[in-house]
C-alpha cells in the first residue's frame, strides 16, 4: 500500500541555495531526500510547499512523499533528525490522504522578515536578521504596511525571471512591530510572488528614509511598474512562518 507522508521542517538557510535541489549547490530538498533514503532504503520524489530563495529561512515548511515503506512516523521523524545536518530539523511527521500536495493544497502563507536596528551590529543574529543601524520609526511603518493589504496585481513588488503570468494575490494582514532592537515585518496572503515579500521590506525601508514619499504604497501597487518600488532587501531577515492548508486559518 502507497502512503503518502507530510513532513513538517524548520530549518536555518544561511548554509543553502534554497529548497529546490540544483547542480552543484547544496540544497534543504537535496539534504532532506538524501536523509530519507537513508532511513527507508530507497528515493523519493519530495514535494515541497514553496520554493525559497538561497539564505531564506523557515519556521515552517510542509513537504510530502510518497512511499510503500510501512515504518512509523514517529520512528521515521526520529530517524531523520538523527542523519540531517543541524540547520534542518523535523518537528512534524503524520500520514495524509493520497491526493495531498504541500504546495497545490496550501491556501497560503505567513512570512516574517527580521530586522536587526541598531548602530551596533550583533554578531548572535549574523545571517538571520538584516542589521538596519539608521533610525527607524516602526509606528509609521506599520501604517504604511496597512496599504497592501487587499487583492491586487502585485507586479510593482515582483522581480523579473518569474514564469508567473498571474501576479494577482490577496494580501490578509501586514504589520510592523518593534521589541527592543527587533523589528519584524510580517505578512499574511494567499500567495506571493517571486521575491515579493523582500520588495515590499525594502520598499517600507526606502519610506523610511525618504527616498519614497509616505502614502504612495497603494499607488505604486496600482501602477505595476517594478521600478517604482523600493529595492530587494537582503534574503537574510526572510523567514517562512507559517504554511496554511485551512482557509479560515489564513484569513484570520
Amino acid at each position: 500500500m502507497i502512503r503518502n507522508i507530510k513532513l513538517t521542517l524548520r530549518f536555518n538557510g544561511s548554509e543553502f541555495h534554497g529548497w529546490q535541489i540544483q547542480e552543484n549547490a547544496e540544497t534543504v530538498q537535496e539534504c532532506t531526500v538524501n536523509a530519507i533514503e537513508r532511513i527507508i532504503g530507497s528515493r523519493v520524489t519530495l514535494n515541497g510547499c514553496s520554493r525559497t530563495d538561497s539564505g531564506v529561512h523557515a519556521n515552517m515548511f510542509c513537504c510530502n512523499f510518497r512511499t510503500e515503506k510501512q515504518i512509523d512516523c514517529k520512528k521515521l521523524m526520529r530517524g531523520l533528525n538523527a542523519v540531517l545536518p543541524d540547520s534542518i530539523s523535523v518537528y512534524g511527521c503524520e500520514e495524509m490522504p493520497c491526493e495531498f500536495h504541500s504546495r497545490f493544497d496550501c491556501k497560503g502563507k505567513e512570512y516574517i522578515y527580521k530586522i536587526w536596528n541598531s548602530e551596533a551590529k550583533n554578531p548572535f543574529m549574523k545571517n538571520l536578521a538584516l542589521h538596519y543601524p539608521y533610525k527607524l520609526d516602526a509606528e509609521m511603518l506599520n501604517t504604511q504596511a496597512a496599504d497592501f493589504v487587499g487583492t491586487y496585481d502585485f507586479s510593482a513588488f515582483c522581480s523579473s525571471g518569474t514564469d508567473v503570468e498571474d501576479k494577482t494575490r490577496t494580501v490578509y494582514s501586514c504589520k510592523v512591530t518593534r521589541e527592543g532592537n527587533m523589528v519584524v515585518f510580517s505578512v499574511k496572503g494567499d500567495g506571493f510572488l517571486y521575491n515579493m515579500v523582500r520588495i515590499m521590506v525594502g520598499t517600507l525601508l526606502d519610506i523610511n528614509s525618504g527616498k519614497i514619499e509616505k502614502g504612495t504604497i497603494r499607488d505604486i501597487i496600482l501602477s505595476k511598474d517594478r521600478k517604482r518600488s523600493g529595492i530587494t532587501a537582503k534574503a537574510e531577515g526572510l523567514y517562512l512562518n507559517e504554511v496554511y492548508y485551512d482557509e479560515k486559518e489564513v484569513m484570520r
